[in-house]
């Protein structure tokens, strides 16, 4: 059988292919059938494994396994993967998780706002090599070592600079 399947992969041969599938087939059926309960369920995946076995058939490694261990693990995949289509929720617009938040009070916004603020405010006021070192790692999301690198700076020096840019915020923040 190796060597048919190997015929059908190299060459297209459909004459080699006929002969796997006259063979395969009803064993693949009656497989489905046992696993789906379902005959009309048991022939679709039939066909559908003997496509995959003509479009794949140059895959087959026969040092691997042998013809029938490939053919039937397809037909397994596919037979799992059937089962798993149809035991999958049908999508529920109305559920929850998919239902946006009603918007947040106007209080929340404009204490948010002012938050925001104070704090674009104090980071105005910090020395600009530790404004930039924050931007950079907290808005930029650029690791520390990176920043080292691209600065031509010790690590120690930019994680130096960070704790002193978080103290002095720290300190003008908990003022206000």
């Amino acid at each position: 059988m190796s060597v048919l399947l190997a015929a059908v992969g190299r060459d297209r041969d459909v004459a080699a292919f006929e002969v796997l599938f006259r063979y395969y087939a009803p064993r693949v059926r009656s497989y489905m059938a046992r696993l789906a309960r379902d005959r009309q369920a048991a022939e679709e995946l039939m066909q559908e494994t003997m496509v995959v076995v003509w479009n794949k058939a140059g895959q087959f490694d026969p040092e691997r396994g042998n013809v029938s261990t490939w053919i039937f693990t397809i037909a397994r995949n596919l037979r799992v993967d059937a089962y798993r289509k149809t035991r999958r929720p049908d999508f529920d617009p109305n559920d929850p998780a998919f239902v946006p938040d009603d918007s947040p009070p106007a209080d929340f916004e404009v204490q948010e706002r002012q938050e925001a603020d104070r704090l674009h405010g104090a980071m105005a006021g910090l020395p600009p090599e530790q404004r930039e070192l924050l931007k950079r790692s907290f808005f930029d999301e650029i690791p520390h070592s990176a920043i080292a690198a691209d600065l031509g700076i010790p690590l120690g020096t930019v994680k130096s600079r960070i704790r002193l840019a978080f103290a002095k915020l720290r300190a003008v923040l908990e003022e206000r």
